[in-house]
């Protein structure tokens, strides 16, 4: 099942990157591999090994042998990288906000950082110095923001952090204990809807652009909170995407490099997550 997520979509855990055929059962109790049915990366191989470009060839006898002992992606690794990343953010973050950075330099690095995930997403292979630079410059435009929005609205950083918190435990309980299911049918409504909020948000930037004030209202008032809680909930499902990735990755072996990728999808689907709930405090702060 590929995420929506562009990092994942883009190459991720998909196009046969596991490591099928090497054993019976997956690592994360997921469905059986060794047959291009049982593995959703073989993609109708006919062989265990037909399209896994991870299979090791055996130089004598020309047999794909299993990945060596620890080569593997696991949850230690995903956890440890996000966790470096988003440390890098909120590092970003917080040299932003101490040396009050205005908003052209927000700007400016919003735009570095979406070039440099730009960049990533386009990559065939994780460079973590590429992705620990996006989490930086994605930290100092989120930390200027929030400095910016926390000096009209006093509280409304912290407020923003507990909102994305309570969000992303709400989601991995939410997908662990199954009551979010990720299927075929959830991603592509999901993608629609995302495809529809995204064209919405361009078409209302340009009439904030070309005809002052804010746009089509999408901003401010009811329209704005309804705007608001849809990014959010939207954020909350591209979550469980990211979390059915990271699991059958896991489950069929992605290759060890592969948890950057994950750490790099998660920052930025959490980063999305607490822009939208500043967004939603600063709405509900003016409204009262």
């Amino acid at each position: 099942m590929r995420s929506s997520n562009p990092v994942f979509s883009r190459r991720g855990f998909s196009r046969d990157n596991g490591t099928a055929g090497f054993n019976a059962t997956p690592q994360a109790g997921g469905p059986a591999v060794g047959t291009a049915q049982g593995n959703p990366y073989a993609q109708g191989a006919t062989t265990p090994y037909a399209t896994n470009p991870y299979a090791q060839q055996d130089t004598q006898y020309g047999v794909p042998q299993a990945p060596p002992r620890g080569s593997v992606m696991t949850m230690d690794d995903v956890v440890a990288r996000t966790g470096i990343t988003l440390g890098v953010l909120v590092a970003g973050a917080t040299v932003a906000w101490v040396m009050n950075l205005g908003l052209g330099l927000a700007i400016g690095a919003a735009l570095v950082a979406m070039v440099l995930g730009l960049v990533q997403a386009f990559k065939r292979q994780p460079v973590p110095a590429l992705i620990l630079a996006y989490a930086a410059f994605e930290g100092i435009f989120l930390g200027a923001i929030s400095n910016f929005v926390n000096q009209w609205v006093p509280g409304a950083a912290m407020q923003a952090v507990l909102g994305t918190m309570a969000v992303f435990v709400t989601m991995l309980v939410l997908y662990k204990t199954r009551i979010i299911r990720v299927t075929q049918r959830f991603t592509r409504y999901l993608m629609i809807a995302a495809i529809s909020f995204m064209v919405l948000t361009a078409v209302n930037l340009l009439f904030m652009v070309f005809g002052g004030g804010d746009g089509l209202g999408f901003r401010s008032g009811p329209m704005g909170i309804l705007f608001g809680v849809v990014g959010v909930l939207l954020g909350a499902f591209f979550l469980a995407l990211d979390f059915k990735q990271v699991e059958d990755g896991i489950a069929y072996g992605a290759p060890r490099e592969e948890s950057w990728l994950a750490a790099f999808g998660l920052t930025m689907t959490l980063a999305w997550i607490y822009l939208e709930m500043l967004r939603l405090v600063a709405i509900f702060s003016g409204n009262d």
